[in-house]
């Protein structure tokens, strides 16, 4: 069968195209981005402003045409941390809704921790052991843990990449306070969370998934894209230690020149880098594995797992 996944995320509305059946890896047939930059489109109440929706509104119609000419069966929509967090949230769901026919779902962060850890189980299969899944989206930190295809462990944090941007840094590149008393703000709140992943035991394996985390693994050293999906990527923590020194010198702009590096994600680099090094110590982890599969994927997988025989 033919699915569309829409996500709606903190910095663009992503159709991701896929052919696929129960048993079936995934294999994916369009993918097509538009750049909304939610987040950052939160009034001060704590509203999505009312050009950001009439632009979500627009986008997801775009979307569900797209995905109708391209004989999408089913289309799977749904958003994270951007919509959740606005306090207008319902009001935007159901005009998207009455004015698209998409229901937009929105995801708990520990469902996008569960499903993103579904994925990655499916990657790695079994003999991965006990897995460690690490994710960093634009308003979010994700952790899970376990031994089969629900995590022992599932836990969300307001750590993204994009939410730190706009509350801790106030100018392009930050200053050396800034960055300094970030590193120092981040293991404080990293600590609890850390104390609770250690009580789950050793994990076999070490994974992170989401844009950022392929920038940072690119940046330092890993294959380009162009390899495909099943080279080995590793991000390391001396690696990332030098890489912030780096790029935290560097202007959005600049950074959006580098490879690996896409213009919508390169002013929340730092930020980002800054969170997966301070994770990355929290766990005393020094070294993740870089998994091509995340949160959209693992949306699919649930939606083959439940899908009856007719659909197969």
């Amino acid at each position: 069968m033919r699915l569309g996944v829409l996500d709606v995320g903190s910095n663009t509305v992503h159709l991701l195209v896929v052919d696929a059946h129960r048993g079936a890896h995934p294999m994916p047939a369009r993918s097509e981005k538009s750049v909304l930059r939610l987040a950052e489109r939160i009034t001060a109440d704590g509203k999505l402003a009312a050009e950001g929706a009439d632009d979500l509104v627009f986008t997801v119609a775009e979307a569900k045409r797209s995905a109708a000419k391209l004989g999408c069966e089913d289309l799977l929509a749904f958003a994270t941390s951007a919509v959740r967090d606005a306090h207008n949230a319902p009001e935007v769901l159901t005009r998207v809704l009455d004015e698209t026919g998409v229901d937009l779902r929105v995801l708990t962060g520990t469902e996008e921790a569960r499903l993103t850890f579904l994925a990655a189980r499916r990657w790695y299969g079994w003999s991965a052991g006990k897995l460690l899944v690490l994710d960093i989206g634009g308003g979010s930190l994700e952790l899970a843990m376990g031994v089969d295809e629900e995590p022992d462990f599932a836990r969300s944090v307001p750590l993204g990449a994009g939410r730190l941007t706009r509350e801790r840094f106030s100018s392009d590149p930050p200053s050396r306070e800034e960055l300094a008393q970030t590193v120092d703000w981040l293991a404080d709140e990293l600590a609890p969370i850390a104390k609770k992943v250690a009580k789950q035991g050793e994990p076999d394996r070490v994974v992170a998934t989401s844009k950022t985390f392929r920038s940072l693994a690119r940046l330092g050293g890993a294959a380009p894209s162009s390899a495909g999906p099943r080279v080995r990527r590793v991000l390391t923590e001396p690696g990332l230690r030098q890489l912030i020194a780096f790029i935290s010198r560097m202007s959005a702009a600049d950074l959006a020149e580098l490879e690996g590096v896409s213009a919508s994600r390169a002013h929340q680099l730092v930020a980002g880098a800054l969170v997966a090094r301070a994770t990355m110590r929290a766990l005393s982890r020094p070294e993740v594995e870089i998994c091509p599969w995340a949160l959209r994927e693992g949306l699919i997988l649930r939606r083959l797992d439940q899908a009856d025989g007719e659909d197969s």
